[in-house]
């Protein structure tokens, strides 16, 4: 029986779970490309990796195979496969990663507007896309339970575009602001004043 390792305010830690979903989402990234052929419909973590160039005043940790990477972003999904395709690679309403991009990206002029919540106009969610697949990189890591290790592995590894369980030293102004923005940039039409 293994015993599993403990925090220090005495919860139990997914530590071997942990750190093969490290070493899996620190392997060399990938192309989307090449990712939507090799994706599974699995449950797991994925991570997103891009060079300095891109988002250059956002840190992000380096890839250990492709240094010139860095680290820009970690979810979890039910469905690695269907996460990424339908969502990260498609639309806006339901992809964290691609609303914080186009709040980030605001001086490339994305456009949104309102449908039950703010959503990039077709034309810029196809616009995004193509600038996710020529700069963005993917790595991901099978696991049953993804919510159990997603904390821990946002915890260790900083980041930057992710918000909820990053340590407060970590938190970027920057992606606080962006999201902010974006979320502002639409609302739903006012009711017609009647006389």
């Amino acid at each position: 029986m293994t015993i599993p390792e403990t925090r220090p305010d005495g919860a139990p830690t997914d530590g071997p779970r942990v750190e093969e979903a490290l070493r899996l989402l620190c392997g060399t990234p990938v192309e989307v490309d090449v990712a939507a052929k090799r994706l599974s419909r699995g449950s797991g973590v994925y991570a997103w990796w891009a060079g300095p160039s891109i988002l250059p005043d956002l840190p992000g940790l380096p890839n250990d195979n492709i240094p010139s990477l860095r680290l820009l972003y970690l979810g979890r999904a039910t469905s690695l496969r269907g996460r990424i395709l339908r969502n990260h690679l498609r639309r806006s309403g339901s992809s964290t990663l691609r609303r914080t991009l186009a709040g980030l990206l605001v001086s490339e002029g994305y456009r949104t507007t309102w449908t039950d919540r703010v959503v990039l106009v077709p034309e810029d969610e196809s616009r995004l896309t193509a600038w996710i697949s020529a700069h963005l990189r993917l790595t991901w890591a099978e696991d049953a339970e993804p919510a159990t290790i997603e904390a821990e592995l946002v915890r260790r590894l900083h980041p930057p575009l992710n918000v909820h369980g990053v340590d407060p030293e970590h938190l970027q102004a920057a992606v606080v602001a962006a999201k902010n923005s974006y979320n502002a940039s639409s609302r739903p039409d006012e009711p017609a004043r009647t006389p």
